[in-house]
């Protein structure tokens, strides 16, 4: 676990809580938690650059490839995909609750912007609308899958269109009608998605989400994940030198502010990414062998044993952190008491 010292560090590098202010308005928008499409944190779609980018970007990795040609507004950033993270976890918390779903949405312009945490200034409205002309701008081809079917590829917009259904008497959007893609809406039907930390709105750089996109799909909820600075510079779509790169990880592992993980250089040109929850003193916290993982697994089949030990680990937290004699022995008592 982080050390309070390193909790200031990451209050000087992330973003502010725009909207603790709201009350219990605010308190309903995060009860959805923020949803991302798990192909799209995969492969490198939006641009990281924070200025027009009007680049005709191209990737191809282990028989996907992909094309993304931008309009003259440009291409899609990072930023612009929290419209889209906004939209797939609205649908999630619908199709969870037993609600039918479409591809056809209708946003509170100041609801995407509080959720999001985004400021809420004319200036935030303007570059919502801008976003909204990107993010239907640009075009992609790939013979991405999304749903564990057949392999097609195929050519479209990140968002079918948008309408400002009401605005006010100054131009600024009230309410809005995007209609998704039925590539992504296959995705969210298919559940293709995975949970994002809240703190991930609070991160300032493009390079810093994109890197924990690839952390939560790759790491998830194993205890680490190594990757190569090279594929990782593939990866995230970074234009930068490999040597720039490099550096701009480095600094990043000295912050060490990602949401979630932790990240190491070792030696070999390698990133090492772990579980914050993971990362703990000696004596401070229950280190699994990986033995448990597999009587676990004899134990609970088909079923998350890394969510379990995550589950897990939040009850010994809760209740006091307690000192244990076994944690192996701790962890598979509990689940044998665990109601299935």
């Amino acid at each position: 676990m982080a050390d309070p010292g390193q909790l200031a560090v990451r209050g000087a590098v992330w973003l502010p809580e725009r909207h603790t202010d709201a009350g219990f308005f605010f308190c309903d928008l995060i009860d959805v938690l923020p949803k991302d499409d798990m192909a799209s944190m995969e492969h490198p779609v939006f641009s990281l650059s924070t200025r027009p980018d009007r680049r005709i970007l191209s990737y191809e990795r282990n028989g996907t490839a992909i094309t993304v040609v931008p309009s003259v507004r440009g291409l899609a950033t990072l930023f612009d995909k929290d419209i889209l993270i906004y939209c797939i976890s609205q649908l999630m918390a619908a199709l969870n609750a037993g609600r039918e779903i479409s591809r056809h949405l209708r946003l509170t312009a100041h609801d995407l912007l509080v959720a999001t945490n985004r400021e809420t200034s004319g200036d935030g409205y303007a570059r919502l609308r801008e976003a909204f002309e990107r993010l239907a701008g640009t075009r992609i081809t790939t013979n991405m899958v999304t749903d564990g079917g057949a392999e097609i590829t195929t050519g479209f917009g990140l968002i079918e269109s948008w309408q400002i259904l009401r605005a006010t008497k100054g131009g600024r959007m009230v309410q809005v009608a995007v209609t998704l893609s039925e590539w992504l809406f296959r995705a969210v039907m298919s559940k293709s998605v995975l949970t994002l930390s809240r703190d991930y709105f609070r991160l300032r750089k493009p390079l810093e989400r994109r890197i924990y996109e690839l952390s939560r799909k790759h790491c998830g909820r194993q205890p680490e994940w190594r990757i190569s600075m090279a594929v990782l510079a593939q990866k995230s779509g970074s234009a930068s030198p490999l040597r720039v790169f490099r550096k701009m990880m480095r600094d990043m592992i000295a912050s060490d502010h990602l949401p979630d993980y932790h990240l190491a250089e070792e030696p070999g040109d390698i990133i090492l990414v772990t579980r914050r929850d993971l990362v703990v003193l000696p004596g401070q916290g229950p280190v699994l062998k990986e033995a448990t993982i597999t009587a676990a697994r004899a134990l609970m089949p088909g079923w998350d044993i890394y969510a379990l030990e995550a589950e897990w680990r939040d009850v010994w937290q809760r209740s006091g952190r307690p000192r244990l004699r076994s944690s192996d022995a701790a962890f598979l008592g509990w689940l044998k008491k665990r109601p299935v």
